[in-house]
């Protein structure tokens, strides 16, 4: 067998919630019978996926309209998850190398009053409205204008560890809510809150209030992962999406913080021509499969996301050179066809190409993290400190 080959860039590319089938744990989560692109295929009578099909992506399941296909292009599998908990930052995390051992908290039933209490007084407002579970666009739509009149921004949670509190963009302005998001972020660090995410909406009454992409996220900072070793390593991290929040803003090098998939696969596309001669790690989020369409239980919107991409898919594959690794991923699952709007538990999927390189299905994987190790293999970047870190797949990227 010929020795494993040295890389120059890898382009990690995470489709928000694109799980591919049950996760051996699902049981323990309530999640048995989730798949998410397979329940998508079928609420539009077959899905057609032509770039990611050549690639072997109908190789990981039954997925109507995706077929598998005998020489797939790409390396195929399909990943568990190690860390406890189907949250957006366990699921990032993990693909760097950091296994979350406790699952951050959630609150179903609102925060606790001490927290927003503290919360209030600490960021100098007159109160907050809503302190419950609800979905982002039912509770702007139901408060928005008590929150206009008031100037009380909404607080809510979901399923998730999250802090999300909702404001208008004029009315109350984006930087002040992005300032006391802050605040909020460093007072929940004692409850082991995984983000506080800004929330901006515009429009003047509910028929016409709208979020917008002016969002941000603010996480805990994670423990020492593979962006921290590679940009130690004077290798680039450039971040696409959401990942700069999501990691706290650290071990990154540079990036565009965009707001849907669209404008996110085109900063990837600018990314990849600017650092044709550099060794660099481009990880990108594709929030619109999760935040538009998952969440809001909308399976013909998410096919139509997953066909945009798939469209795309030839133009970055045309940047890349023999020395380039493209890999497609998912956090958590999403079904949008499954009861309530959490997060799934699922296998994410392993679509990785090499120009030149003949593909494969490989056995189910059991961590995220199998990638960050295959990225730090691939860059010859070594990393003793990172116990999280999973098992490298180089030696099958190879001729």
């Amino acid at each position: 067998m010929a020795s494993p080959k040295t890389f120059k860039r890898f382009i990690c590319l995470v489709a928000d919630g694109l799980g591919v089938g049950e996760a051996p744990d699902a049981s323990f989560y309530g999640d048995q019978g989730s798949n998410t692109l397979a329940h998508v295929a079928e609420k539009v009578g077959g899905l057609k996926l032509k770039n990611l099909e050549k690639l072997g992506l109908g190789n990981l399941g039954t997925f109507p309209g995706i077929s598998p296909v005998k020489n797939p292009l790409a390396l195929v599998s399909r990943l568990a998850e190690k860390s406890v908990g189907k949250d957006t930052t366990s699921g990032h995390w993990e693909i760097a190398g950091v296994v979350t051992q406790k699952a951050f908290s959630v609150f179903p039933q609102g925060f606790p009053p001490e927290l927003v209490k503290s919360f209030v007084e600490a960021a100098g407002l007159p109160g907050v409205l809503g302190n419950c579970h609800a979905s982002g666009t039912e509770i702007i739509s139901r408060l928005g204008e008590e929150h206009l009149k008031t100037g009380k921004p909404i607080l809510y949670t979901s399923a998730d560890s999250v802090f999300q509190i909702a404001a208008h963009e004029k009315s109350f302005g984006l930087q002040r809510l992005y300032e006391i998001c802050e605040i909020a972020r460093s007072i929940t660090i004692p409850y082991q809150i995984g983000r506080v995410i800004a929330r901006p909406f515009l429009g003047d009454n509910p028929s016409e209030f709208k979020r917008t992409e002016n969002r941000r996220d603010y996480s805990l900072v994670p423990e020492k992962n593979c962006l921290d070793v590679l940009t130690e390593s004077g290798i680039q991290v450039v971040s696409v999406g959401k990942i700069d929040d999501i990691f706290a803003h650290r071990g990154i090098s540079c990036g565009s913080h965009t707001g849907n998939n669209r404008d996110s696969l085109k900063a990837t596309l600018d990314f990849l021509q600017k650092t044709k001669n550099e060794k660099a790690f481009i990880f990108v989020n594709l929030v619109d499969f999760d935040m538009l369409y998952g969440h809001r239980r909308d399976p013909i919107g998410y096919a139509k996301a997953l066909v945009e991409m798939d469209e795309f898919y030839p133009k970055l594959i045309g940047e890349l050179t023999p020395q380039d690794c493209l890999i497609l991923t998912a956090d958590h699952g999403c079904d949008p066809t499954f009861r309530g709007s959490d997060h799934t538990r699922e296998y994410v999927p392993l679509v990785a190409y090499t120009p030149g390189v003949p593909g494969q299905r490989l056995d189910d994987r059991s961590s995220f993290s199998d990638i960050g190790a295959t990225v730090l293999d691939g860059l010859k970047v070594s990393a003793p400190l990172l116990p999280g870190l999973g098992k490298s797949f180089l030696c099958d990227l190879q001729t």
